[in-house]
C-alpha cells in the first residue's frame, strides 16, 4: 500500500557445534518476529552450527546435522509468510562453503556462498571454506530440496515489485568493493548481511560506520546480523552486535553482549529507495564499467506487500528540518553558510551596505542575525547594515519596540519609515476605499514597503535583503513584487520550524547580550503574522498566518515529504497521522493537506523567478536549484487523490 516491509535482525543463543539446540532457538525466534509481523528475517553467520567449529567443519556428523536443522527450519515455517536468511556450512564440488540459505513457506529459495574469506589475524576460514568464485554448480539438492546456489541470486517478491533482497556475508562487506555494491545496482534494494564479527575496542563505531556508508552509498536498506556471546571465546568474543539500517540512517540496534537471545526489526520504505534511484541520476552509471558487467539470477517468491501495517515502527520525526542531534554544531553550519553566501554576494557586486526590512517577526530577525554575522565574516563594521523598520496599519508596539531592540543591541544603522501616508495616498491614486481590508489594502503595504527598500539600496548602494523563508514560498504567502522580491534571499532555504531553532539557538547560546536575547525570546513568543491588518481593540495582532494558512509544522511536514520523496497524498497523510499521533486528528491533518497541495500549485509563478539565496538542507524551491516545475501545471491528479482520501 505505501512501500513498507519489516524487517528483522535476529541473535539467538547458540551453543558450539549443537545444531540440535541451534535450531529450536532459531525456530523461538522465527515464531516471535512472525508475532510482530516481520517480513524478512535474517540470522548471524553459519548460525545453525557455530562460526567457531574449525576443524569440526571436515566432520560429517556436523554437515549432516545442519542439513537436518535446515529442512526441519523449513517443515517448521511453512505456514508463515516470512523470509528467513539462515546460516550454515554446506559441501558441493569437493569443496565447503560458507552459506547463507533463503527459506520462504517452507520452500529453501536459494543458497548464497560467502565470496571473500578472510585469513588473517584471528581468522583461518581459508582452511575450511572456498570462496564462492570458486564455485562449479549452480543447483545441488539440500534438504530434501532442490535448490539454486551462487553469489549471482537476487531474491525478489513477485507481488511486491520494490522488495528485491541481496545477500552477503560478513568479510564480503568489509572488500574495497563489496558484492552489495553491484547487487544494489541491479536492483536489491534490501541487503542483508549475515556475520560473526568479533568484538574489539572501538570496533563497534567503525562496524556502524560501514554499515551506514554502505546502505547510504546502495540506497538500500542494509540488516546486518552477527554472532551472539554464545560462540567459542577461545581468541576471540562475540558480541551480537546487529543493526538495520536505511539509507545511512539507523533504525534499530541489538543490545551488546547479550546472554539471551534477542531481535530488533523496524519497517523499511522500498518505495522511497527506489525513488531516490531514479532521483540520483548517477547511481547506475558505474554499470557502463567492463567490471560492472554481471549476471545475476532473480528468485522469485510469492510474497506481497503487508497491507495491515501492524506494529509500523521506524523513526519518524515531526519536525524532519529540525536538527534532533549535536543542535548547536548545526545551527553553527547553517549560519555559517547563510553568512558565507551573504558575504560573498556583497563582495561580488561590491555593495557598500545590506538594506532589511525588520518588522519584529520571526523571518525578519533571523535575517538580521544573519547580516550582522556576515559583516563580522567580512571584518567590516555592522553599520553597514541598515536596517529599516516601517510602522504600517497592522503594527502592533510588540513588534515595532522588539525590531528597535534588536537593531539597537546588534550595532546596526537603523531607520524607521513610516508608510501610512504613502500608502493612504496610493489608496488615493488608485481609487481604492481604505476601509476596505481586502487583497488590495494588505498588498499595496507590502509593496511599498519594497519599494522603500530598494530604493534605499540605490542611495546607499546596498543589496537588499530577502526575509521570506522556505515554508512561506512554497505556500505563496508573500506578495508577488513585494516581499516576494529582494536582491540576495537568506532565508529561501529555512522552512520556519528551523527558522524557530535558529532564532532560539541565537537567543540561548550566548551569542547576543541579555536584552538582546530577551528581545529575540519574545519574537519567538509573538504569533506569526504579516502585520498587514489593524489591530484589535487591545492593540494586539490581529491576523494570524497560521489561522489562515494552517499550522506551519503541518505544511513543513508536508513539504518535506512531499518534495523530498514525492510520496502519494495518501502516504503522507499516514505518515502525518502518526508524526502528530495526539495533536491533530485526521480531518484537520486532511484540511490542511487539501490547502497545502492547493496553494503550492497556483503559486508557482512566485517560485519562477525567486532571488538568488543559499541552498541550506535537502530542499529549495529554486528554480536555479533543486526544483523545476511548470508554472501552469494542473493539480488535478492530486487533489482527486486527497479528495477520495
Amino acid at each position: 500500500m505505501y512501500g513498507y516491509v519489516k524487517v528483522g535482525s535476529a541473535v539467538p543463543k547458540l551453543r558450539v557445534a549443537d545444531c540440535v539446540y541451534n535450531k529450536e532457538e532459531i525456530l523461538k525466534l522465527v515464531e516471535a518476529a512472525a508475532a510482530k509481523q516481520v517480513r524478512v528475517l535474517s540470522f548471524p553467520e553459519l548460525s545453525v552450527t557455530g562460526y567457531t567449529c574449525a576443524d569440526l567443519f571436515f566432520q560429517a556428523p556436523l554437515l549432516h546435522a545442519a542439513e537436518q536443522a535446515i529442512q526441519e527450519i523449513a517443515e517448521a515455517t511453512e505456514a508463515l509468510n516470512i523470509f528467513l536468511l539462515i546460516g550454515a556450512p554446506i559441501a558441493v564440488d569437493n569443496q565447503m562453503f560458507n552459506c547463507a540459505v533463503a527459506l520462504y513457506k517452507g520452500k529453501l529459495l536459494g543458497i548464497v556462498p560467502k565470496t571473500h574469506i578472510p585469513n588473517y589475524s584471528e581468522f583461518y576460514e581459508e582452511r575450511w571454506f572456498a570462496s564462492a568464485d570458486d564455485l562449479l554448480t549452480e543447483e545441488i539438492t539440500y534438504a530434501g530440496q532442490n535448490v539454486p546456489i551462487g553469489a549471482d541470486l537476487i531474491f525478489a517478491a513477485a507481488d511486491f515489485p520494490a522488495l528485491k533482497i541481496g545477500v552477503e556475508i560478513c568479510e564480503d562487506l568489509w572488500v574495497p568493493i563489496p558484492p552489495s555494491s553491484y547487487l544494489s545496482l541491479y536492483g536489491a534494494t534490501l541487503l542483508l548481511n549475515l556475520s560473526a564479527s568479533n568484538e574489539l575496542a572501538s570496533k563497534p563505531g567503525y562496524r556502524r560506520q560501514l554499515v551506514s556508508q554502505q546502505s547510504a552509498r546502495c540506497l538500500s536498506a542494509y540488516v546486518y546480523t552477527s554472532a551472539g556471546t554464545g560462540e567459542s571465546t577461545q581468541d576471540a568474543v562475540f558480541s551480537g552486535h546487529s543493526m538495520i539500517y536505511e539509507n545511512g540512517t539507523l533504525f534499530a540496534e541489538t543490545e551488546s553482549f547479550s546472554r539471551e537471545s534477542q531481535f530488533v526489526y523496524a519497517d523499511i520504505d522500498v518505495e522511497m529507495l527506489m525513488s531516490e534511484r531514479r532521483k540520483h541520476t548517477t547511481f547506475m552509471t558505474h554499470l557502463q564499467k567492463a567490471e560492472a558487467q554481471k549476471f545475476y539470477r532473480q528468485i522469485f517468491f510469492d510474497m506481497a506487500e503487508d497491507t495491515t501495517l501492524d506494529n509500523w515502527s521506524r523513526p519518524l520525526s515531526n519536525v524532519p528540518f529540525t536538527p534532533t542531534t549535536k543542535l548547536d554544531a548545526r545551527c553553527k553550519n547553517i549560519f555559517a553558510i547563510q553568512t558565507t553566501g551573504l558575504a560573498r554576494r556583497m563582495e561580488h557586486t561590491h555593495a557598500d551596505s545590506l538594506v532589511i526590512g525588520i518588522s519584529g517577526g520571526l523571518d525578519s530577525t533571523l535575517a538580521l542575525l544573519v547580516c550582522a554575522k556576515a559583516c563580522d565574516y567580512l571584518g567590516i563594521d555592522r553599520t553597514h547594515v541598515i536596517g529599516v523598520t516601517m510602522p504600517g496599519f497592522g503594527t502592533t508596539d510588540r513588534t515595532y519596540q522588539n525590531a528597535l531592540t534588536l537593531m539597537r543591541c546588534l550595532g546596526i544603522t537603523m531607520k524607521e519609515i513610516p508608510i501610512r501616508d504613502a500608502v493612504i495616498q496610493h489608496f488615493k491614486d488608485i481609487d481604492h476605499d481604505i476601509s476596505l481590508h481586502n487583497v488590495t489594502y494588505e498588498n499595496a503595504q507590502a509593496r511599498e514597503r519594497t519599494q522603500i527598500l530598494m530604493d534605499l539600496a540605490n542611495k546607499y548602494n546596498g543589496l537588499v535583503v530577502g526575509t521570506g523563508d522556505l515554508s512561506e514560498l512554497a505556500l505563496g504567502w508573500a506578495t508577488y513584487n513585494g516581499d516576494h522580491m529582494s536582491m540576495y534571499g537568506v532565508n529561501g532555504g529555512i522552512p520556519k520550524t528551523l527558522v524557530r531553532v535558529l532564532v532560539k539557538w541565537v537567543a540561548t547560546n550566548g551569542e547576543v547580550d541579555a536584552e538582546a536575547s530577551a528581545a529575540l525570546l519574545d519574537v519567538l513568543d509573538t504569533p506569526v503574522s504579516p502585520e498587514l491588518l489593524p489591530p484589535d481593540e487591545n492593540g494586539k495582532i490581529n491576523q494570524k498566518t497560521e489561522d489562515l494558512v494552517g499550522p506551519y509544522e503541518l505544511h513543513d511536514f508536508f513539504l518535506y515529504q512531499i518534495i523530498r520523496f514525492g510520496y502519494h497524498p495518501a502516504k503522507i497523510l499516514f505518515l502525518a497521522e502518526k508524526a502528530f499521533a495526539g495533536e491533530y486528528d485526521r480531518a484537520t491533518l486532511l484540511k490542511w493537506l487539501k490547502n497545502f497541495y492547493r496553494r503550492f500549485f497556483i503559486q508557482q509563478f512566485k517560485r519562477s523567478c525567486l532571488p538568488d539565496g543559499p541552498k541550506v538542507g535537502a530542499l529549495c524551491l529554486s528554480p536555479r536549484s533543486d526544483w523545476r516545475m511548470p508554472t501552469d501545471a494542473v493539480s488535478r491528479i492530486w487533489m482527486d487523490e486527497v479528495e477520495n482520501l
